[in-house]
């Protein structure tokens, strides 16, 4: 029977969830807010993948992506670092939408549920 796990655990709340094989991110957003949107957006999306290879997962397994912008003006920015980043012929469903952040230096957040690799 699997157990629910979590880690990087803090007062409010926890980096991963993991459950049954699959791995639930919180949000993820920059610690360099001075960094313009393609900045920003590169540096979480390595966030997110150092978070899947510590818990057995990768970019090739997400389920489901939800990005928060600040301000979808950045959306063509956004997309050109994230076209680069995934892999072809695995890309997850994502939606995309505007919305206030807790903090207004950050101009993205990113959102995942990833399935874990099996192991033989």
């Amino acid at each position: 029977m699997n157990q629910l796990q979590r880690s990087h655990v803090g007062p409010r709340l926890s980096e991963v969830a993991h459950y049954e094989g699959v791995l639930y991110l919180a949000g993820q957003v920059t610690n360099d807010t001075k960094q313009d949107i393609t900045g920003q957006t590169a540096e979480v999306l390595t966030m997110i993948d150092t978070l899947l290879e510590e818990h057995g997962s990768d970019k090739t397994r997400i389920l489901s992506c939800m990005i928060y912008l600040a301000d979808m003006s950045m959306f063509k920015q956004m997309n050109a670092v994230w076209d680069a980043w995934v892999v072809p012929g695995a890309t997850p469903p994502r939606a995309t939408v505007e919305a206030k952040l807790a903090s207004p230096q950050n101009l993205i957040e990113i959102v995942i549920t990833a399935a874990v690799k099996q192991t033989t």
